[in-house]
């Protein structure tokens, strides 16, 4: 089979090529696992976080991606949910132990044996691909398959993140960033709270014309002041900048949001402007996220169904995949980047 793969860590600002297109065996699923045809397979930021080590994979070479669409080709005989020629999708969580505090409580994405697919299993970046038959989803019929392969992380996570803001209709919403997640959430917003504000933040004037395109009711500058406000905010960008600005800008009570795998080092000093009258006190409130679980994914693409939510993509070829990369780190962004690999 096919497959872009990462042999090491590096630095994209001087590799502009980190993937590696190689010719590899196709994988056999064990007993409890799936074998994946895959059709698309979604470019995540997280990828990017991979590539220069910020969330580094557990052995090399690996096979980037987690947001893959495809059609199951092969099952183990341990499988109940799937029958071949299935569409399923695969998202960043490629299991979790399921007997810790954290699973029981419905919370794997905090399990400490949780496997992210991509980093520490092979993804999508390949013809095929396993994961455990319970870690895999049906996907709706309203959705093609380019449509439906960011749904599966970037609009999975916003989706946590729009939950654990404590979002109500009526709230100004900010979004620090607007790339994929950033975009669905706006999308969300708009149908499922029809009295809110959207306020964008973006450095590029693309990305905040783009906002006003899909209804924000503001885009500007990290460093502007918006017009209100803001009761719930969500970050996504890689760096820490946009969170101080941020948080001078929410109301009082109000709860900040950081939808973010890691962060760079770049601009950390940013975090010594923080004071704690003008950014934290009156309790504001700071919340990450980590990961997803099953049901985030599971509820969103219900969700989405329903709506429905439909992301606007970017296609490119499998062996596009650098250009992908390189283009999503110089925030050369409209809406989602999808990988075509199969029919």
């Amino acid at each position: 089979m096919k497959a872009m793969v990462l042999p090491r860590m590096t630095n994209l600002a001087e590799n502009k090529s980190p993937l590696e297109l190689a010719d590899l065996p196709v994988p056999e699923p064990n007993d409890r696992e799936i074998l994946v045809r895959v059709s698309v397979c979604g470019v995540c930021h997280t990828e990017l976080d991979e590539i220069e080590g910020r969330t580094p994979p557990e052995r090399f070479p690996i096979i980037l991606g987690h947001q893959i669409v495809g059609r199951v080709d092969k099952k183990g005989k341990e499988v109940t949910g799937f029958q071949i020629g299935d569409r399923v999708g695969i998202g960043w969580i490629n299991r979790a132990c399921g007997e810790c505090a954290f699973c029981r409580r419905g919370n794997e994405n905090l399990c400490s044996a949780f496997k992210a697919t991509g980093r520490d299993a092979n993804g999508g970046y390949a013809e095929y691909t396993t994961v455990p038959g319970e870690f895999a989803y049906p996907i709706p019929e309203v959705f093609a398959d380019g449509e439906a392969a960011p749904l599966l992380c970037a609009g999975a996570i916003g989706y946590r993140s729009l939950r654990l803001t404590g979002m109500e209709n009526g709230d100004n919403l900010g979004l620090l960033g607007f790339g994929t997640s950033a975009h669905l959430v706006l999308k969300m917003v708009r149908r499922r709270y029809p009295l809110s504000k959207v306020f964008v933040f973006s450095r590029t004037q693309a990305e905040r014309n783009f906002a006003i395109e899909l209804g924000a009711f503001w885009a500007g500058e990290f460093t502007d002041e918006p017009p209100e406000k803001l009761h719930r905010a969500i970050d996504t960008t890689p760096v820490w900048q946009p969170i101080v600005e941020g948080l001078k800008n929410l109301e009082r009570g109000g709860r900040l949001v950081i939808n973010a795998i890691r962060k760079e080092e770049a601009d950390k000093e940013a975090l010594l402007k923080i004071d704690y009258a003008r950014h934290l006190w009156l309790e504001k409130e700071i919340k990450s996220v980590a990961n997803v679980s099953r049901q985030d994914v599971a509820e969103f693409l219900e969700l989405a169904a329903q709506i429905p939510l439909k992301p606007e993509f970017q296609e490119y070829r499998l062996e596009e995949a650098n250009k992908a990369l390189v283009e999503l780190k110089e925030r050369k962004i409209r809406g989602a980047k999808v990988l075509k690999i199969g029919g």
